[in-house]
């Protein structure tokens, strides 16, 4: 049997995911939603996108460890997910898009599982 935590781990979640075709890798340039590591990068809009799912991860030994890691789709099919550190070190620009995504009333479809 696998330990619950482990099966709760960054790595272990984004693995899944990709298994599921959420295949980008997604960062926020700009203000836009862009797609990295490929030779065509696209932007997108908030109002471009849908937050699938997320899942948040809280270090226990190190308040630096939390992070939340979201699962978006684009409205072009494009599925990808971002991550952020959240307190101290989160990512403003990141926090700032998924906020404005949120706003929008595109919150949480969760129809990849």
């Amino acid at each position: 049997m696998q330990d619950k935590e482990e099966e709760r781990s960054l790595v272990n979640v984004e693995n899944k995911l990709k298994k599921d075709g959420f295949t980008q890798d997604f960062t926020v340039v700009n203000g836009r939603l862009q797609t990295i590591g490929h030779t065509s990068e696209k932007s997108y809009a908030p109002n471009e996108i849908t937050i699938v799912d997320f899942y948040r991860f809280e270090g226990e030994s190190n308040p630096d460890d939390m992070s939340i890691l979201y699962a978006l789709e684009a409205n072009d099919g494009v599925r990808g997910t971002i991550s952020s550190a959240y307190g101290t070190y989160g990512d403003s620009d990141a926090l700032e898009f998924l906020t404005q995504v949120e706003t929008l009333g595109k919150n949480l479809v969760k129809k990849h599982k």
